[in-house]
């Protein structure tokens, strides 16, 4: 055990989307870092989150418009999905960006990667396994796990999670999924379009909770059209392991559920159990988030936390936005904040849900006189050309002031669209300033100013 700590300007634990951008401001600012990884340099999004799972995605639509293709008049045949070659396809995209994230701080002057499992042994060092480590200034990006729930019987059968799921390389007869929200639909999607018998089971009264129910409404339609089973007030869940697989129970008296595979995605806890925070004076909250200020600073004045583990956000985006807010702050002399960005996000089913700002339930409990607009899909004339007209688009907009508050684009080209949005939220102008542009005839967007010259007063 080496008594004397190797001393750096900065210590970076994790190699999520957060830290090697930062590694890579730092030592071009001339400061020694070293950047600490346990397991997987790139983090969840690279690793199991939106780059597998957005190229599983594109194969199990490159599936769905196969066999959709007769009603544009193209003749192809019986289509069949070799899941191998599906995810050979996708480890190959993910390990791609991992080997470049990792090739990038690897040959980055001033930036050291070590290998291991980090542990705080006082404000200022870490130890990772038999190195001491010391650094005057420390940042998180430890990002988070899946939650697996206290469901009876679950223990006894071999369940996935996120993570497990990416590993299947044959078709699961029936693929049960516990869970209503982001990454439980777009599997369960993924895998009917892929030729696999589907079940989703959701504890509450709908799917994607946090959404108004029109959108939860719409997302449960688009998944039940392609022949997925939706099970929502499960209030009661129990499992039963079988010879050939397993019954999931919904609640008392109701009939089982029986399936080959069971993925459990009911959402995510963070990394920050295992750090060793309380000797560096980091507090959590009672959820286990760093809690930290407007600037990402913890309670520990020489650290930030950055990612999904400090709860301002858990997605790649918010991650990457929290390195560019520390950045600023630290090297740029330029005092930007979380609480300046807008929140955004989009649900990657097909048609995908592109989402900013608030929702209507939002906006209607805080009180405020507001104007909402709405159009269905089958409105827009690139939708009906395309042939993809499930959705609607829908924004809020402050009655008094004019800004749009929210908006939420459930349909084709929703996850690029809602930007046009997002772009004038956070420019804080009028919502004319999207009503009175000319848009592209025929695309999408060019709804969003027809949408927004018929509002009416939110009741």
């Amino acid at each position: 055990m080496g008594s004397e700590p190797t001393r750096f300007d900065a210590i970076i634990i994790g190699a999520g989307q957060a830290g090697p951008p930062l590694a890579g401001r730092l030592t071009d600012a001339g400061h020694t870092v070293a950047v600490i990884e346990r397991k997987l340099v790139g983090g969840t999004c690279v690793n199991y989150g939106c780059i597998p799972t957005k190229t599983l995605v594109a194969s199990a639509h490159a599936a769905h418009v196969a066999r959709r293709a007769a009603d544009y008049g193209v003749g192809t045949g019986s289509v069949t999905v070799d899941m191998s070659k599906v995810k050979s396809r996708k480890d190959k995209v993910m390990l791609d960006d991992r080997h470049g994230v990792e090739g990038w701080l690897e040959g980055m002057p001033g930036c050291t990667l070590i290998r291991g499992h980090a542990r705080f042994e006082g404000p200022h060092t870490v130890r990772v396994d038999d190195q001491l480590l010391e650094a005057e200034k420390i940042f998180l990006n430890v990002g988070g796990r899946a939650v697996v729930p206290d469901i009876p019987g679950l223990a006894d059968v071999d369940f996935l999670t996120n993570v497990g799921i990416l590993d299947l390389d044959t078709l699961p007869e029936h693929l049960v999924i516990v869970g209503g929200s982001y990454i439980a639909l777009e599997f369960a999607q993924m895998y009917r379009r892929f030729g696999a018998k589907v079940s989703v089971v959701e504890k509450g009264p709908r799917l994607t909770a946090r959404e108004d129910e029109d959108v939860s409404a719409t997302v449960k339609e688009i998944l039940e059209a392609e022949g997925i089973d939706v099970h929502v007030d499960a209030t009661d869940m129990r499992v039963v392991k079988r010879d050939n697989g397993f019954d999931l129970y919904p609640r008392d008296g109701a009939e089982p559920i029986s399936g080959t595979h069971l993925l459990v995605a009911t959402g995510r806890r963070p990394n920050t159990d295992d750090l060793g925070l309380e000797a560096a004076g980091v507090e959590t909250d009672a959820r286990g988030f760093v809690t930290v200020d407007d600037q990402l600073r913890t309670t520990a004045e020489h650290i930030w936390a950055m990612g999904d583990c400090n709860g301002k956000g858990a997605f790649t985006h918010t991650s990457y936005n929290d390195f560019e807010i520390v950045a600023a702050n630290l090297l740029d002399d330029d005092p930007r904040r979380v609480s300046d960005r807008v929140t955004t996000y989009a649900l990657y089913i097909d048609p995908p849900l592109g989402r900013a700002g608030m929702t209507v339930n939002e906006v209607r409990a805080s009180g405020r006189k507001a104007l909402v607009g709405k159009r269905p899909m089958t409105r827009v004339g690139r939708a009906v050309e395309k042939g993809e007209t499930q959705g609607f688009m829908k924004v809020v907009v402050d009655a008094e002031t004019e800004q749009i508050l929210g908006a939420s684009i459930l349909g084709v080209g929703g996850d690029e669209v809602v930007q046009d949005i997002l772009d004038v939220m956070t420019a804080k102008l009028p919502y004319t300033a999207i009503s009175r542009t000319m848009h592209i005839h025929p695309t999408v967007s060019e709804l969003v100013p027809t949408m927004l010259q018929e509002l009416k007063p939110l009741d």
